[in-house]
């Protein structure tokens, strides 16, 4: 069975950080692209990070630039949402997904973070 499962979610304060973490199982993860989105209440879902099977590219939305790092463990199975700095504007459900074209897309069920003093 394909799983990814998000952990590492939270209430924290303005400022504040977490680590998210996405855990896969059930295809080679080694070979997928994995990114994070987010959808806040009201809002679209919005892709906020992207890192490549391997681990040697990422990129990043333009509003968490430099606040938020994804890697990741393949040994783990597992890749990372580093996120610093958080503002009222990163609450949001943060989604995992795992791509390969051709191959697999597959979602995890979320998890929450809010902002909020």
């Amino acid at each position: 069975q394909v799983q990814l499962v998000e952990s590492g979610g939270g209430l924290v304060q303005p400022g504040g950080s977490l680590r998210l973490s996405c855990a896969a199982s059930g295809f080679t993860f080694s070979s997928y692209a994995v990114s994070w989105h987010r959808q806040a209440p009201g809002k679209e879902r919005e892709l906020v990070a992207r890192i490549s099977g391997l681990g040697g590219t990422t990129t990043y939305a333009d509003s968490v630039k430099g606040r938020f790092t994804i890697s990741r463990d393949n040994a783990k199975n597992t890749v990372y949402l580093q996120v610093n700095s958080l503002k009222p504007e990163d609450t949001a459900m943060y989604y995992c997904n795992a791509k390969r074209p051709f191959s697999g897309d597959y979602w995890g069920q979320g998890t929450q973070v809010t902002v909020s003093s």
